[in-house]
């Protein structure tokens, strides 16, 4: 089903697509957040540190939670760049575009080119997808991984070639990266189109015991990590308890006991949580996504033979099983993007009906009508102090963009729509990353204390943190930071160090005696759990905890003297 796309076409959709992937790039030096971000960059940084890539610990403690892949990637570009904010998010960035080209590809194998295309500018115009590529976890890592498997599994039962091993390989890769349960859109995208379409003879091959045997040996290098560190020392207390399996935990309780509410780790889940999540988290494009999946449905009722299964099936399969958990966090379902972009864009591609078109252009319309309104007010309440002339500029810009250039490209309204529709999440993200991200980061006292730290401690006095870790200083922070309990210290001490410490903590201290000196201070709140008390600029100083450096036993200089101005 190949179509030709025209050339003025063409060049303008490649240049929009060259802007979503520069929009993502945009997040790449914003400040990495906690608790997540901060604490998986602090884990990868400590293996580089104790060149130790086998061993997962932080704070001197076995961390067991995790596979190891995303860390090796952030570890590596650790050792190549530098312990910097960008080199923790370039690897996962760059797995997402893979994950883009795949989605080329495999769109382009599945329908054609014009599809292929938006479904690239959807994808990475998808609003959670831009926001992970920010606050980086695991997730671009497999929405990269996943898709690639997907697309090589894809090609390795219509063609036998080398497409069997490259899938086993983003397979395995995919595994030591969140867990078995990947194996969900991956082996349900490929079994539930063959089961569907009843492909018998294709499904029970040969190839896919092969695929499961090379998966499982690419996944040794996680097993024999795991084995060594925890099977291998019952003796170590992990979870509260001794005696724990790594790879028992590896197989079952990182995810399927998460699923079950039978692990050590646990939570709450509701059974609509992904739908009424999706509706924000894949905007600008969430109406019409519903709409898609609707109209994929019922038109493969009618011809099942003739349908293409494997989105659907990879897509909504990994949904429903997220719905069900009962471990539920909003960018799980990043994952999956891929295959609800294709379903979207094949949707827009193949819709006919004047009134249908009528009805996508007046819902989208309303769409970025509202998001804009939604933006302007974030603006007014929130009041960024990185709101700065070039970065209005850009937004002026693209708002002319969005208004005037659909027109220049194509009379076909649905390519105006898309093209409009893409522009808006450029808006969105600039302004997202650019302007509010660097405003709230501002925040989070400990990466503003760590940077403080590491310009003004000179002679490297030790840093001490005030019985709780702090993952964003102690990954920002140049120097060995380490864990105080002055409850445990019966008379003042006399060497001197410098400590974080709240402003409500310090009192503890007045109270046992100590001798120290105040030598920054910083607003702090936790910018990943906002609420309208914070983001409302009028409001904001009410819900703010004030942190401290101090500097015990030592007079400060006047250097030390800088207080940062409170925010109003």
């Amino acid at each position: 089903m190949d179509q030709t796309i025209p050339a003025k076409q063409l060049k303008w959709l490649c240049l929009f697509i060259a802007a979503a992937v520069a929009v993502n790039i945009t997040g790449l030096f914003v400040t990495l957040m906690a608790p997540d971000a901060t604490l998986y960059a602090t884990i990868a940084k400590t293996m580089v540190l104790r060149h130790d890539y086998m061993n997962m610990v932080l704070d001197g403690h076995d961390w067991l939670d995790k596979p190891h892949f995303p860390f090796w990637m952030a570890a590596l570009s650790f050792n190549i760049f530098g312990f910097t904010t960008w080199a923790y998010k370039l690897p996962a960035v760059l797995f997402l575009m893979m994950g883009a080209v795949y989605t080329y590809h495999f769109a382009k194998s599945l329908y054609n080119k014009q599809v292929a295309m938006w479904s690239v500018l959807i994808l990475l115009t998808a609003e959670q997808l831009v926001i992970s590529n920010n606050d980086v976890r695991a997730e671009p890592y497999l929405t990269g991984l996943i898709i690639a498997a997907v697309y090589h599994f894809y090609k390795a039962y219509t063609r036998n070639s080398w497409h069997l091993l490259a899938g086993c390989v983003f397979a395995g890769c995919a595994v030591m990266t969140k867990g078995m349960f990947v194996v969900i859109p991956i082996g349900g995208a490929i079994a539930g189109h063959l089961i569907i379409t009843k492909q018998w003879n294709k499904l029970f091959n040969w190839r896919w015991l092969v695929a499961i045997v090379l998966t499982m040996l690419l996944i040794s290098p996680e097993l024999y990590c795991l084995y060594r560190q925890f099977d291998l020392h019952p003796e170590k207390v992990i979870f509260g308890q001794k005696g724990v399996s790594g790879i028992g935990f590896f197989f079952w309780g990182s995810q399927f006991g998460r699923f079950f509410n039978n692990g050590p780790i646990k939570g709450s889940g509701d059974p609509t949580f992904f739908i009424h999540t999706t509706l924000w988290a894949f905007l600008p494009w969430s109406l019409l996504l519903f709409a898609a999946v609707y109209q994929s449905i019922k038109k493969g009722v009618k011809n099942i033979q003739a349908h293409e299964w494997y989105c659907l099936c990879g897509g909504l399969l990994t949904f429903l099983v997220f719905s069900a958990s009962k471990f539920q966090l909003p960018f799980y379902t990043n994952i999956i993007y891929p295959f609800f972009a294709i379903i979207t864009a094949q949707y827009l591609f193949n819709v006919q009906a004047d009134k249908s078109v009528k009805a996508i252009r007046i819902t989208q319309f309303i769409v970025m009508g509202l998001v804009l309104i939604t933006l302007g007010f974030l603006e007014y309440e929130f009041v960024p102090d990185h709101l700065k002339l070039p970065v209005i500029i850009l937004i002026c810009i693209l708002y002319i963009t969005m208004v005037f250039v659909p027109d220049m490209i194509s009379n076909s309204i649905l390519q105006k729509v898309v093209v409009s529709t893409a522009v808006l999440s450029f808006i969105v993200n600039i302004y997202l990353n650019l302007a509010f991200y660097p405003s709230l980061v501002e925040y989070q006292a400990g990466s503003v204390a760590g940077r403080f730290i590491n310009q003004y401690n000179k002679r490297k006095y030790p840093v001490m943190l005030y019985k709780d870790n702090n993952w964003p200083l102690e990954f920002y922070l140049h120097s060995p930071v380490s864990v105080i309990d002055p409850d445990t210290i019966k008379t003042p001490p006399k060497n001197i160090f410098i400590l974080y410490i709240s402003e409500e903590q310090v009192k503890t201290l007045d109270a046992k005696g100590w001798q120290y000196t105040q030598i920054f201070s910083v607003n702090d709140y936790p910018i990943t759990r906002l609420k309208p008390q914070f983001l409302n600029v009028r409001t904001r100083k009410n819900v703010l905890n004030n942190m401290l450096v101090i500097a015990v036993n030592l007079p400060a200089p006047q250097i030390f003297l800088k207080r940062m101005q409170d925010k109003k």
